[in-house]
């Protein structure tokens, strides 16, 4: 998918639709990617002259392109989907503008509304981010 087929099944704009591509590979897995431009709002203070993705925004790119699973089933129809956790988050490597951060990620479970979920981000096949992530489909 792309980030106008995206827009048809996640409720994230403009500046904060961050995933360029994403599909599904199972009926749990999607995979994502996104490039930093290097214009991005979120890089012009953090830092100057050193720009650097920070972690809060790696982990929504995980959770966007992790959105794209429930893409199709009922209970995203008019829901929202609202972080309610992050565990075991772990950063490796900077993510810098001109970078594709390459993304992986897998439900792992479900219980009413609530959704888990754990991802990956790579850049250039070496780990930038990991964690696991929960989110609420508030209707």
């Amino acid at each position: 998918m792309n980030r106008e087929e995206i827009m048809q099944i996640i409720p994230h704009r403009e500046p904060m639709l961050l995933v360029d591509f994403a599909e599904t590979t199972g009926p749990d897995t999607a995979v994502g990617r996104y490039t930093v431009k290097g214009d991005e709002w979120f890089l012009k203070g953090h830092f100057p002259g050193n720009p650097t993705v920070p972690g809060v925004i790696l982990c929504e790119i995980l959770a966007q392109a992790c959105c794209v699973l429930l893409a199709g089933r009922e209970e995203i129809q008019n829901a929202t989907p609202y972080f309610t956790g992050l565990n075991n988050v772990k950063f490796k490597n900077k993510v810098l503008p001109g970078d594709t951060l390459e993304i992986a990620c897998r439900l792992t479970k479900h219980k009413s509304v609530f959704y888990f979920a754990e991802g990956k981000g790579t850049v250039n096949g070496k780990l930038a981010v990991s964690g696991e992530f929960s989110f609420a489909l508030v209707k």
